[in-house]
């Protein structure tokens, strides 16, 4: 047992050499180690806060990219409206252009029948007419006396006579 139980200037020796030693630490390495410490604790500190800035800084991109992207989106609506009103601007332009033109060929038309009906009237009137003085040549060529043979004449020349 006497291996267990220190003897007392063992005790006092030890205790000698923790105070020179403690003496010595505390004068040249207490100071440098609670400063790195608190430098440590300082910069876990400063690593937090950013950190926290950082996460808050993410916060506000992401409702920034939230917002672009609902400008975006209302921006690609606005795009669409316009071009699906354009599409039909286009379209009722066209149509009206082509009623235009309809109504352009269709007034020409009537214009060009009307046209060709007044030429086919004028032309049978000069055949008529042109058909009135060949039956009254014919009549003044024979001088009839009797009046009931120059009606007969006239209805055999009208019978004889081709329409054109």
């Amino acid at each position: 047992m006497e291996l267990l139980l220190p003897k007392l200037g063992l005790i006092v020796w030890t205790l000698i050499a923790f105070g020179i030693v403690f003496f010595i630490l505390k004068k040249y390495a207490w100071k440098p180690i609670l400063n790195s410490l608190k430098e440590r604790e300082q910069n876990i500190t400063d690593s937090i806060l950013s950190a926290e800035n950082v996460r808050k800084e993410m916060s506000e991109l992401k409702s920034e990219n939230e917002a672009l992207l609902a400008q975006a989106r209302e921006e690609r609506s606005q795009m669409m409206r316009e071009a699906k009103e354009t599409r039909d601007k286009i379209i009722m332009d066209a149509k009206q252009q082509a009623r235009q033109e309809t109504g352009k060929i269709v007034a020409d038309a009537q214009a060009l029948i009307n046209q060709q009906k007044m030429a086919a009237i004028t032309d049978l009137k000069n055949q008529v007419g042109n058909l009135v003085l060949e039956v009254s040549e014919k009549v003044l060529r024979r001088e009839l006396s009797n009046k009931a043979d120059q009606e007969k004449y006239i209805q055999q020349i009208t019978q004889n006579v081709e329409l054109n």
